[in-house]
């Protein structure tokens, strides 16, 4: 096992560990190149009364993407921090009927070079993310925009 392979198995375990609703929706980290990071989870545990997926496991599926793209950045740089989402908006835009695949980047013209640069000044930072469901033709099925920040632990 590679050493990202073995961060990535360990932030997963993290997640898995930490977060008991992530467990219940079967959460895993599929991919992740330093830019974006994929999350899959399957539709049975996560599915509603209609049959696709509900709302509150694509949201919280999104949401937990985001906080796992950034939390394997600070993990990369040896960055000890309390990530938070400060706020977010998501827009559910068609039916998932088959497992789900979110994926988390730093929204356009958002940059890690200014992040790091605050969070090694001031101990502190904060950046905007995008992440979507995308369909089987590309178009999103839902999307996530969202705002997170570190904090250094004292």
């Amino acid at each position: 096992m590679t050493t990202i392979q073995a961060a990535l198995a360990d932030l997963e375990r993290f997640i898995l560990d930490g977060i008991p609703l992530a467990r219940a929706m079967d959460l895993r980290i599929a991919a992740f190149d330093g830019d974006r990071l994929t999350m899959t989870a399957p539709l049975e545990p996560n599915i509603n009364d209609k049959g696709c997926a509900f709302g509150g496991s694509l949201s919280s599926l999104m949401t937990i993407a985001c906080w796992a793209l950034v939390e394997a950045r600070l993990r990369q740089r040896g960055d000890d921090c309390d990530v938070f989402v400060a706020d977010s908006t998501v827009r559910y835009l068609a039916p998932v009927w088959d497992d789900l695949r979110a994926e988390a980047s730093l929204a356009p013209g958002a940059s890690w070079t200014p992040f790091f640069a605050t969070l090694d000044a001031r101990g502190r930072a904060r950046a905007d993310f995008t992440c979507v469901v995308p369909g089987a033709d590309g178009k999103p099925l839902a999307s996530l925009d969202a705002r997170f920040v570190a904090k250094r632990r004292a």
